[in-house]
């Protein structure tokens, strides 16, 4: 038998269920969108409000590197300020250097043309004065010297103008250097000796003269024996004695001369060797053999030539005699007239 079915819901509350049940299900989905929706609203308004913290720091983070930058900016402006100020400062500056290039140019060579000129015109001097010594004293050394000095002076300019002038220089110094030399400071050393012992040279009338004999003892006669008398006129006798000397002369060549005619003799003999010295400087052969003969003719005439003074002079005197002082004195016109014309063709340049 079948079993009783349970009673079912009415027909209308069935339909009723089913739409409550809807509608819970969409108030629960609403429910959970709306929850949805808020959390991803909150984490879109934390994520803003980062995102907001995050720009604005960096906003921040901006304008303070703008505000670096434009200072940096500010500064390199006022440094390329600077900087074309300066360039501006040195352009003038090197203008004005080359402005002042240019003039000291100008003046170093109207100085070196001058400086030429000066020394060509001193060299010029120089080489005249040692023509008049070569033409008024002979003095061959001192012309040699100016030579030399003029050819050290041009060749330390080392300018290739004055080679014609240095080759002129050349051949003169070799001229002269070829010349027999005569050692005059040495030959009027040798005259101011002999002037100097004439005051030492013993007269030969003081030397020959008899003196009288030392050995000889004075016969004395007792004085006890003769009276006053005798005594008193032996004195006179003596005195009488000392006032007249008789003398024996061998020779009557040596003269008997006064003191005073001795000074005179000495001072002239010394006045004839500075006569001869004189005459060596200026190259005067035959005052110069002259002086020296009557020099030593004088020693031999009125001085002792046996003492050693006197033949010390006579070897001086001989050895001065046999030195020759006369030679044709050279010129250095070739030096003379290579200045000149160069400094004739650079005033012609000029």
């Amino acid at each position: 038998m079948d079993a009783p079915s349970p009673p079912g819901p009415p027909s209308d509350a069935s339909p009723r269920t089913g739409r409550q049940g809807g509608r819970r299900l969409f108030a629960v989905a609403l429910i959970v969108l709306a929850a949805v929706i808020a959390a991803l609203w909150l984490d879109t308004r934390g994520r803003i409000g980062a995102t907001q913290e995050e720009l604005a720091k960096r906003l921040r983070d901006i304008e303070t590197e703008s505000r670096e930058a434009r200072s940096l900016a500010r500064q390199a402006q006022e440094g390329l300020r600077d900087a074309q100020a300066k360039i501006g400062a040195l352009e003038t500056r090197f203008a004005e250097s080359q402005n002042q290039q240019l003039a000291l140019e100008t003046l170093y060579q109207e100085l070196a043309r001058n400086r030429d000129e000066w020394q060509l015109a001193e060299i010029e001097q120089v080489l005249a004065i040692a023509q008049q010594q070569l033409q008024l004293s002979g003095n061959v050394r001192a012309a040699l010297l100016a030579l030399q000095l003029a050819e050290s002076r041009l060749s330390r300019s080392d300018r290739p103008q004055f080679l014609p002038v240095r080759r002129a220089l050349a051949r003169d110094i070799e001229r002269l250097k070829s010349l027999p030399a005569l050692d005059v400071p040495g030959l009027s050393l040798t005259i101011d000796r002999v002037v100097a012992s004439v005051d030492a040279l013993p007269l030969a009338f003081d030397e020959r003269a008899e003196r009288p004999a030392s050995g000889k003892a004075a016969k004395t006669v007792p004085q006890t024996e003769e009276g006053f008398f005798a005594r008193f006129g032996g004195e006179v006798w003596k005195e009488l004695r000392q006032l007249i000397v008789v003398r024996k002369v061998e020779s009557p060549e040596p003269p008997l001369l006064a003191p005073q005619q001795a000074w005179f003799l000495r001072e002239n003999l010394k006045l004839r060797l500075l006569n001869a010295r004189l005459a060596l400087l200026t190259r005067d052969e035959a005052g110069y053999r002259e002086d020296l003969r009557v020099a030593q003719g004088w020693i031999r005439h009125y001085f002792d030539v046996r003492a050693k003074a006197s033949q010390g002079a006579l070897a001086q005197l001989k050895q001065l005699s046999s030195a020759s002082v006369s030679f044709e004195p050279p010129s250095i016109t070739d030096s003379l007239e290579a200045v000149r014309a160069f400094k004739s063709r650079r005033e012609r340049s000029n």
